[in-house]
């Protein structure tokens, strides 16, 4: 063992990059005349290199294996001017998120403040100083409960995870061996299903942004690109019916979509969603599969998605492309 890796592992604290005085303009404020009027901000960062990570830049004297400072302070800018936060721990969560997605950093101290504080008995700033793990911001979601019993049904193969999120499906299929194509409209949370894949060093998922509520199924999904090219199809927690002739296209013969929904029941329990016509009808998602072979159909409550402590109302499908 060379000094160096004894010195190394033995170390109490990680290795860092730090960022000091980052100052940018931005609205936000509690009271109208602090969110309307750009206010001066101040941001301080220090940034933990993963193990061996740091000495990895330091031999090789590549900035694509280091932490880029200059990336990390435009990016910290961009989202203290772009957008509008009535709390400061908004803003400091938000550069957080945003840091830890666009780098491999394990850990980072984050001191966000108002440099000039409306304030007549404050003479300096006023701010929040928070500290993360890459654990502690980017959970990995855990499967659908549904996905988890319906694993048998599915063949082996392409899935298409419709919907996808932060990839809580995606990832437990492609760990299983399976090719997925996730496709969503939200680009942050594609972007943290991104960085889960390279955590797990998951190569078998790939991502594209569509808004399919925007674009015309038939210009989305339903043309030659897709149609017969998938072994499964998955769509969880979403409804956009004008969709289904494009999914049911987009399956191989003998392929299989599972699909899992909110029932009108939800609606008027929980009043979620808050618009009826997000909900499915009782029997409706046979109608909308109709044309496939079903290999199993419930509706009822059932444990649902993670970041909600009610259990939801639920129709469950199973189908098999002829």
């Amino acid at each position: 063992m060379t000094p160096r890796q004894t010195v190394h592992h033995n170390r109490l604290m990680p290795d860092q990059l730090i960022v000091q005085a980052i100052e940018f303009e931005s609205h936000i404020g509690v009271t109208d005349d602090e969110s309307h009027v750009r206010q001066p901000m101040g941001v301080d960062l220090e940034l933990d290199y993963p193990q061996d990570a740091f000495f990895s830049a330091a031999d090789s004297d590549d900035i694509s294996k280091a932490v880029d400072y200059a990336k990390a302070v435009q990016l910290v800018v961009q989202i203290g001017t772009n957008g509008k936060y009535r709390l400061i721990e908004r803003l400091a969560e938000k550069i957080a998120h945003a840091l830890f997605a666009e780098f491999a950093i394990s850990g980072l101290r984050l001191w966000v403040r108002k440099l000039k504080p409306p304030l007549k008995d404050v003479h300096d700033s006023v701010g929040v100083r928070l500290t993360r793990t890459r654990a502690d911001v980017l959970r990995e979601p855990k499967p659908a409960a549904f996905l988890l019993d319906s694993v048998r049904f599915l063949q082996k193969g392409t899935v298409l995870d419709v919907a996808a999120g932060r990839g809580r499906n995606a990832l437990h299929l492609a760990s299983l061996g399976f090719a997925v194509d996730a496709v969503d409209r939200d680009e942050h949370a594609l972007q943290e299903l991104a960085e889960f894949a390279k955590q797990r060093q998951l190569n078998n998922i790939s991502i594209q942004t569509i808004n399919l509520e925007h674009e015309a199924p038939t210009a989305a999904l339903d043309n030659e690109q897709y149609n017969d090219r998938y072994e499964d199809v998955l769509v969880f927690f979403y409804l956009y019916r004008p969709l289904f002739p494009a999914l049911i296209k987009a399956l191989k013969p003998g392929g299989v979509l599972v699909y899992e929904t909110f029932l009108i029941d939800n609606h008027f329990h929980y009043r979620h969603p808050r618009r009826k016509d997000f909900c499915l009808e009782h029997n409706e998602l046979l109608r909308l599969a109709e044309g496939l072979r079903v290999l199993h159909y419930e509706e009822g409550q059932y444990d649902g998605p993670s970041s909600r402590s009610d259990k939801p109302f639920t129709a469950r499908l199973i189908a098999q492309k002829g």
